[in-house]
């Protein structure tokens, strides 16, 4: 028998509100062109509400056994990200002392010339890149300087290579971004290109929702990862106000 590759539980969570979701909210009721923040989409910070959202998922976390809960912290290096997961932490979400490692291929996806513009604001300022768009589909369509889903893919494939060598049969929690998620699925599942956007198309990924895998040995090629839940914000939702919004570099969802 071929010794288990995979960690025994996943848990992939999106980073709590930031304040670049707030941000883009205004920019759409004004019907702004652009999303006004100064910072560098790397450096935005939770929101109030984003912090309260990574302190009930750590709390709710907190209440279960020790083999439930993760011994590894993986995140983005965005500072939403990593906030995200230090509060969790904090809250006693997770168990043991290792540090959180900061892994740069969990970084959000980049919209390049697009960062900052509102759905508008691409047809207005860029109705090339929005007939683009609109021709290739999100899946395909990089904008000048950015990425696109596949590229996202690309590094994600080499995260789960790095996952797979040093964490198999720990318990490893994500704290990244909604396209992180999304595109996680993709490669843990084997999905399609049209699996994944009907996926995506039902809704925004929650802030602090909860995607879920467990090491099933029956599963192909001697054990695979099976979903076990996705975009569950049911278990804590009461301690904390619940948000779905896409992230600010671009209010184009993805």
């Amino acid at each position: 028998m071929s010794p288990q590759r995979w960690p025994s539980r996943l848990w992939i969570i999106r980073h709590g509100e930031s304040a670049g979701n707030v941000a883009r909210d205004e920019a759409h009721a004004c019907g702004a062109d652009r999303i006004e923040l100064a910072a560098r989409d790397v450096d935005i910070v939770l929101s109030r509400k984003g912090e309260e959202q990574a302190q009930a998922l750590g709390t709710w976390f907190a209440t279960a056994e020790p083999g439930d809960r993760p011994d590894v912290m993986l995140a983005s290096p965005y500072a939403r990200s990593r906030a995200t997961a230090t509060l969790f932490r904090e809250a006693g979400g997770a168990v043991g002392d290792e540090p959180i490692y900061v892994d740069e291929r969990l970084r959000e996806k980049e919209f390049g010339i697009l960062d900052g513009l509102t759905t508008s604001g691409v047809a207005s300022v860029y109705p090339d890149q929005a007939e683009f768009r609109r021709i290739l589909g999100k899946f395909y369509h990089r904008p000048p300087g950015g990425e696109s889903w596949c590229d996202v893919i690309f590094r994600l494939r080499s995260l789960m290579d790095t996952i797979a060598l040093h964490y198999a049969g720990r318990r490893v929690m994500i704290v990244a971004h909604q396209v992180v998620v999304l595109c996680l699925r993709y490669v843990i599942e084997n999905l399609t290109e049209e699996e994944i956007l009907a996926i995506d198309h039902q809704g925004d990924v929650a802030n602090c929702s909860v995607t879920e895998y467990r090491f099933d040995p029956e599963g192909p090629q001697g054990g695979a990862l099976k979903l076990v839940r996705y975009n569950d914000v049911v278990d804590h939702e009461g301690s904390a106000p619940v948000t779905a919004e896409p992230d600010r570099t671009t209010g184009v969802r993805g």
